[in-house]
């Protein structure tokens, strides 16, 4: 986590650069942003920066090649298939090759004996941007996305730092139409930056490293040598901790967007208020739900085949979802469970999202929402699927659940409580800078208060640990 604050801090003074040389020569703003950003994406792992810029590469001229034909004709769609077959494909050698062949190894080992197994470090990154090329392309092919204006806009869309790493994973026509327009950085965007940041820091380093991890570790580490309530309460901790930790990042990114001039979607809408299944998917990483939904579900056939062929696609694309945040089969198993919740809410779905705030009456529903939600976590946290059973089988030793019916009721609560915090402090944040901006001394007052709020993140939570995302 040191390192990555490193980055961060030297980023910021990248970011002051660019917008005082932006205020005066709005074309100097790109270029040095798009440096920033692989300068940015080297000191990860700098052997890993030629792949990138060769993606980057390989994937415009694919793209230009396609808008030089005729919509639809089939030169247009060997475009588009040659992107996606060379993008999935270094996404599939990095991320799941040591997996197909661990899978299959057992078969393997009676053709040919021992089958090495490759030891490949996993690209920084690679999940979110592959899924961002694929997204552009095709929105191309569809003549629905905005125009690349050249190789340098395209890199800037796929290489752009503050979401990078672990996203949001952006359309086209959410961030190439701001970087045809220019950095447009002021203070009102730079003040709700802030609030973000801050936000974003103390998720991740006061409430997800220094109060949830800790006690998470220690019992998903060993599972079944504590008690059925110390695991319920694991379970419930990394609920909170995964939740804290990648929405503190998306804060993060989009704080540190913000303060260059640019608006990054929202990615998380109070996941754990969700009264079923599908609304959980409407507000947990909610570009990655999209991305699911438009590229891979639709594609597949949707609901237009109707019946057992629409849930077949939509188990398919949970799975194939499962599968993209990790190479085991813990994972698979985790976007299946999903698959099935979904289609057992299915006959009680209503069209359409509903915009209807949650309210006491939905309390059951949101309760029980919250335990599945939770009980699947069990397969995306342990290693294996043997550790998710020793984990499972824990929860229910026989004579040690007494108090377990408070400990859930308090679960949901304290995620109640903590979401409709958030949600003032979205409903107020305009009213409260406002306050702030009002008086020079009220300015002040607030970058002291941010001092305390980011010193005090960084002080209690020590070395920090790197974002769970990370590792996808």
């Amino acid at each position: 986590m040191l390192f990555v604050t490193f980055q961060f801090a030297f980023f910021f003074l990248a970011l002051l650069l660019l917008l005082r040389l932006s205020s005066r020569r709005r074309a100097l703003g790109n270029p040095i942003l798009l440096a920033a950003s692989l300068l940015f994406y080297a000191l990860w792992i700098p052997a890993y920066l030629p792949l990138l810029l060769a993606t980057v590469g390989i994937n415009y001229a694919l793209l230009r090649g396609m808008t030089a034909c005729e919509p639809r004709s089939p030169r247009r769609r060997a475009y588009l298939t040659g992107s996606i077959v060379f993008t999935i494909s270094l996404l599939l050698y990095f991320k799941y090759a040591a997996f197909l062949v661990e899978s299959a190894f057992p078969f393997l080992a009676q053709l040919a004996g021992a089958v090495p197994i490759p030891d490949v470090l996993l690209p920084l990154g690679i999940s979110f941007y592959s899924f961002q090329i694929v997204s552009l392309a095709v929105d191309t092919y569809r003549e629905d996305g905005p125009v690349i204006e050249g190789l340098s806009h395209y890199a800037l869309y796929i290489a752009f730092f503050p979401q990078l790493i672990a996203g949001p994973i952006l359309r086209g026509r959410e961030l190439l139409p701001q970087l045809s327009a220019g950095a447009q950085p002021n203070s009102k965007r730079f003040r709700r930056g802030a609030w973000l940041l801050a936000l974003g820091v103390t998720k991740k380093l006061v409430l997800a490293d220094f109060l949830l991890a800790p006690f998470a570790d220690s019992v998903f580490e060993m599972p079944g040598v504590a008690n059925a309530r110390f695991h319920w309460v694991a379970l419930y901790a990394f609920a909170f901790q995964i939740y804290f930790d990648f929405s503190g990042y998306t804060d993060i990114a989009r704080g540190l967007a913000l303060w260059i001039g640019f608006e990054l979607p929202e990615n998380f809408h109070e996941p754990y208020l969700s009264r079923n299944p599908s609304e959980f998917w409407r507000r947990w990483h909610i570009t990655l739900s999209r991305w699911l939904r438009d590229y891979l579900y639709i594609p597949l056939g949707g609901n237009r085949a109707g019946g057992s062929r629409s849930l077949l696609n939509l188990m398919l694309t949970m799975l194939l979802g499962g599968l993209w945040h990790g190479a085991a089969w813990n994972f698979i198993v985790w976007g299946g469970l999903h698959g099935l919740l979904l289609i057992a809410h299915r006959p009680w779905r209503t069209p359409g999202p509903s915009e209807r705030a949650p309210g006491w009456r939905d309390a059951p529903h949101i309760f029980l929402n919250f335990h599945f939600v939770c009980l699947a976590w069990v397969f995306f946290r342990t290693p294996d699927l043997a550790a998710a059973g020793n984990f499972l089988s824990a929860l229910w030793l026989p004579g040690e659940l007494s108090g377990w019916p408070l400990l859930a009721l308090g679960s949901v609560a304290l995620s109640a409580a903590l979401h409709v915090i958030e949600r003032l402090l979205r409903l107020r944040s305009e009213q409260v800078q406002a306050w702030f901006a009002a008086r020079p001394a009220r300015a002040y007052l607030e970058a002291s208060l941010f001092g305390v709020v980011l010193g005090t993140a960084i002080l209690v939570s020590g070395a920090g640990s790197e974002f769970l995302y990370f590792q996808f």
